[in-house]
């Protein structure tokens, strides 16, 4: 028995790959669940209605969806290139701090819509500039952007530990480690009243679109797609690589900058430590889910944030450990790698 390349994948194909690697991952999870006790029908019953069961549950499933957009189109972005951005929690916090400080000294400068669109760009910005690091390290003395970008989460999180406690401190909020409040002109109105649901959900998923088009109707795209393939043919082409992935990392870094501008302008109103309960990291497994593409990124976020938001009420239902999600989603990675290897590869005598 051998692999053999397939010279091209049906639609049929990359369509079922994802399904049937969910489908497998809840079987094995469900597994698991039975040896708790529960009959895993039950649970998964729960875990939807947890998660669509009322006007609340739906607002925090999306409201959750958003930044696991974000970030899932900040890894797909770098991954299509084979840029390897592990620091989306990084550039996550990076772009949050930025929109903490300039919704809390800038906003009643400049009329409400424009400092809305500038502290969104400025968190795209910090997240940009916080990626373009470990490119250039790579592209000039070969280093792994595996490690830098990883090792950048920590020290970001320590500096932004650093800020919360010294210069950004909110002095009102008797001692607690969080930074100064976002002006309330500028936080990003709701979609729907009584609930935490803002417009950041339409920017994400117009931000997918765009990237969409971009990658799939542009010359920028195509390189993009040319150098993930083979970075020697891309070369002898005429492809310029330093370029390219440049663009790639300001895009990816941007991405995952938004979403802490999101989410502090969105949400929260200020910045702590657990802002993130690692959106970065869950963004790969979204990620990969949806095969590196942009629409298919909205649609695994979504299922994530189920997963996710419908586990904490499974738990609290049936007493099945909420540490059940994350069962859920890294084995859903599994699968999914499993998945993509078949459609890559078939099987032959």
């Amino acid at each position: 028995m051998r692999l053999e390349r397939r010279t091209q994948s049906s639609l049929a194909l990359l369509l079922a790959a994802p399904i049937i690697a969910i489908v497998i991952a809840l079987a094995l999870s469900g597994g698991l669940i039975a040896l708790a006790g529960v009959n895993p029908l039950d649970a998964y019953a729960a875990m939807v209605k947890g998660a669509f069961g009322s006007r609340l549950s739906i607002s925090e499933t999306l409201t959750r969806t958003t930044p696991l957009i974000l970030t899932g189109l900040a890894a797909a972005v770098a991954f299509r290139a084979r840029l390897w951005n592990i620091g989306g929690e990084g550039q996550l916090y990076a772009g949050a701090l930025v929109a903490a400080w300039l919704g809390h000294n800038m906003a009643a400068r400049l009329p409400t819509p424009l400092a809305i669109i500038l502290i969104m760009l400025a968190g795209m910005l910090a997240g940009a500039l916080l990626l373009l690091g470990p490119v250039l390290l790579r592209l000039r003395l070969g280093v792994d952007e595996v490690v830098t970008t990883l090792i950048l989460n920590f020290i970001v999180l320590l500096f932004v530990s650093m800020m919360i406690e010294g210069p950004l401190k909110d002095p009102l909020a008797f001692g607690w480690p969080q930074s100064v409040p976002v002006d309330s002109d500028v936080m990003l109105p709701k979609l729907l009243s009584r609930s935490r649901l803002h417009i950041g959900l339409i920017i994400a998923i117009l931000a997918a679109f765009v990237i969409w088009i971009v990658q799939s109707r542009t010359v920028f795209g195509m390189e993009t797609k040319a150098a993930g393939l083979n970075t020697k043919a891309a070369s002898f082409a005429g492809i310029k690589l330093g370029r390219t992935l440049l663009g790639v990392a300001c895009i990816s870094g941007g991405m995952a900058g938004l979403a802490g501008a999101i989410e502090v302008t969105g949400l929260k109103g200020y910045v702590t430590l657990d802002l993130s309960p690692g959106y970065g990291y869950s963004g790969i497994v979204v990620a990969m889910l949806a095969a590196l593409h942009p629409v298919g990124v909205v649609i695994t976020a979504l299922f994530v944030a189920i997963v996710f938001v419908g586990a904490d009420a499974m738990s609290r239902a049936l007493g099945v450990p909420s540490f059940i999600a994350d069962v859920i989603v890294s084995i859903s990675l599994l699968t999914m790698l499993v998945s993509l290897l078949f459609t890559t590869y078939r099987v032959r005598r």
